[in-house]
């Protein structure tokens, strides 16, 4: 039986990599992103009450929720500690994790009602090891590490699951082609990223649930 996969920030280069790999194994993707991008509902995920409509909407037309990825990411940095900008905090505070709670909280229910549920974000080394122009960034992506984490414990009692997915960074064909002379050694496919979040339901939900899952080759 096929699969609904919710994949919010699905517009960007992950996100795309991640619809089609489940539209490649016949699931049912229902793709957000804010921007409104070719295929996508266009969702504000820092409305709680639109995020409430949107869960509700899948809901009523799909009857049930087996996964969600959350990609909705960006990043910001500075030279030094000392010129790290509040600024920033703010932003990524509402990307990396504001837009986590309102669809961790909204859909944790549905997850709950699966049979083989999954709740799935990225997250970078940087939030176990941060450098001092990268303090907001860090501890932004360490605060969604421990709020997904926090949902694997309300889940460990059902048949779902949430897992953090860990990358140094990201690359997509497009970064290569334009420039073809960096190796990106340690950087992480969007397309094994794909293929690794597909292979969470490869396993039984307490085999994953809680866990860290190292992606950087």
């Amino acid at each position: 039986m096929s699969r609904v996969i919710v994949v919010t920030g699905a517009g960007g280069p992950a996100g795309r990599a991640v619809v089609g790999r489940f539209t490649e194994l016949g699931d049912t993707v229902i793709g957000v992103d804010k921007s409104g991008a070719e295929g996508c509902l266009a969702v504000d995920l820092l409305d709680r009450d639109a995020v409430r409509g949107l869960a509700g909407r899948v809901r009523a037309e799909h009857g049930r929720v087996d996964g969600v990825v959350h990609l909705v990411g960006g990043w910001r940095g500075s030279k030094t500690f000392a010129d790290t900008s509040l600024d920033d905090w703010d932003l990524l505070h509402d990307l990396l994790i504001r837009t986590l709670q309102n669809v961790s909280l909204e859909f944790e229910p549905l997850l709950r009602e699966s049979g083989n549920g999954r709740f799935a974000i990225v997250s970078a080394r940087a939030a176990q090891k941060p450098t001092q122009g990268g303090a907001a960034y860090a501890a932004a992506k360490a605060a969604a590490e421990a709020w997904t984490l926090s949902l694997a414990d309300a889940l460990k009692d059902t048949s779902a699951a949430a897992v953090v997915l860990v990358v140094n960074a990201l690359v997509h064909d497009e970064m290569r082609a334009a420039n073809p002379d960096k190796p990106y050694r340690t950087f992480t496919d969007v397309k094994d990223l794909a293929a690794a979040v597909a292979g969470l339901w490869d396993e039984e939900p307490a085999a994953v649930n809680g866990r860290r899952i190292d992606l950087v080759p």
